[in-house]
């Protein structure tokens, strides 16, 4: 479970994800995860448990008594069928659905936006579209000291530089955008989008005391569909994909007839005709030689 952990650890570590997310992702990870620790669990619990029978010489008295191996072992070998049935219906039937939820949860985990964590002194990048730089914040207040933001919502060439002296940034009750509240400051807009000259390209300069903007940045976690597992392997029981094997196998031998029939009646046919056409040829310079 742990080295479980570690491969997705990037993916959950500052999202924000609630501790029920969080449970119901280990969860079915763990179901998962059991048709492979199950083997090892019942192979590691036999030695230990017949490792104390040869230490403690309780083999040797059951067979001193004469009561065969077999039918000491008898009750193991039931248990195991048993458990056998039981783990190929676990397979067969739930850990479809445990892997269908597993991934659901894993690709919506990736898709939701990280916490809004804003360092001081580094570009900020995880908004998309934007990139902020803090030189100083008030980790009580949430003020922030000498901002430049770089809108790149209309391209990398359009970009809108806002420059203040200070600001504050915090999000709206729905978690869907960002309200951002600038002090002192000027902004920057490249207007080439709106010029026809591409030599001189014109700029607007607005300087403000005080301006406020939205930011879309939607922090909630939403489930996406699990439809877009219905063509995975991982999401079938054996019915399932023994129909899927004949359905490729039958997509497969059409693809290669079309494929045989193209290539007898373009590639093949031309070659024929090329060969018969040197032949011919050959045949005409020859009875020129002869006639002179």
């Amino acid at each position: 479970m742990m080295q479980f952990l570690w491969r997705y650890v990037d993916d959950l570590v500052g999202k924000g994800l609630a501790i029920s997310v969080l449970s119901e992702f280990f969860f079915y990870a763990i179901l998962t995860l059991v048709p492979t620790a199950l083997p090892l669990a019942i192979l590691l619990a036999s030695l230990m448990t017949f490792g104390n029978f040869g230490e403690r010489y309780e083999l040797l008295a059951i067979k001193a008594a004469g009561i065969s191996l077999i039918r000491v072992m008898a009750p193991l070998i039931v248990f195991t069928v048993f458990l056998c049935s039981t783990s190929f219906y676990f397979q067969n039937v739930v850990a479809p659905k445990a892997q269908v939820k597993l991934f659901t949860l894993l690709f919506s985990m990736k898709q939701k936006s990280p916490e809004l964590e804003i360092p001081e002194g580094v570009f900020y990048d995880e908004i998309e579209g934007y990139n902020l730089y803090v030189k100083h914040k008030n980790k009580e207040t949430g003020a922030l000291y000498n901002i430049m933001i770089y809108n790149f919502s209309d391209g990398f060439d359009n970009a809108h530089i806002i420059v203040a002296d200070s600001g504050k940034l915090e999000m709206t009750a729905d978690k869907k955008y960002l309200r951002l509240h600038l002090y002192s400051g000027e902004m920057f807009e490249n207007l080439k989008s709106q010029s026809s000259s591409m030599q001189n390209v014109p700029y607007r300069r607005e300087s403000f005391s005080e301006k406020h903007t939205i930011i879309d940045f939607n922090s909630n976690f939403n489930m996406i569909d699990e439809s877009f597992m219905n063509n995975q392997y991982q999401s079938k029981n054996m019915t399932e994909l023994q129909t899927a094997v004949d359905s490729m196998n039958h997509l497969v031998d059409s693809v290669g007839k079309t494929f045989y029939k193209e290539a007898v009646t373009s590639t093949y046919r031309f070659r024929d005709n090329l060969v018969k056409k040197i032949h011919s040829n050959k045949k005409s310079k020859i009875g020129c030689y002869k006639y002179r």
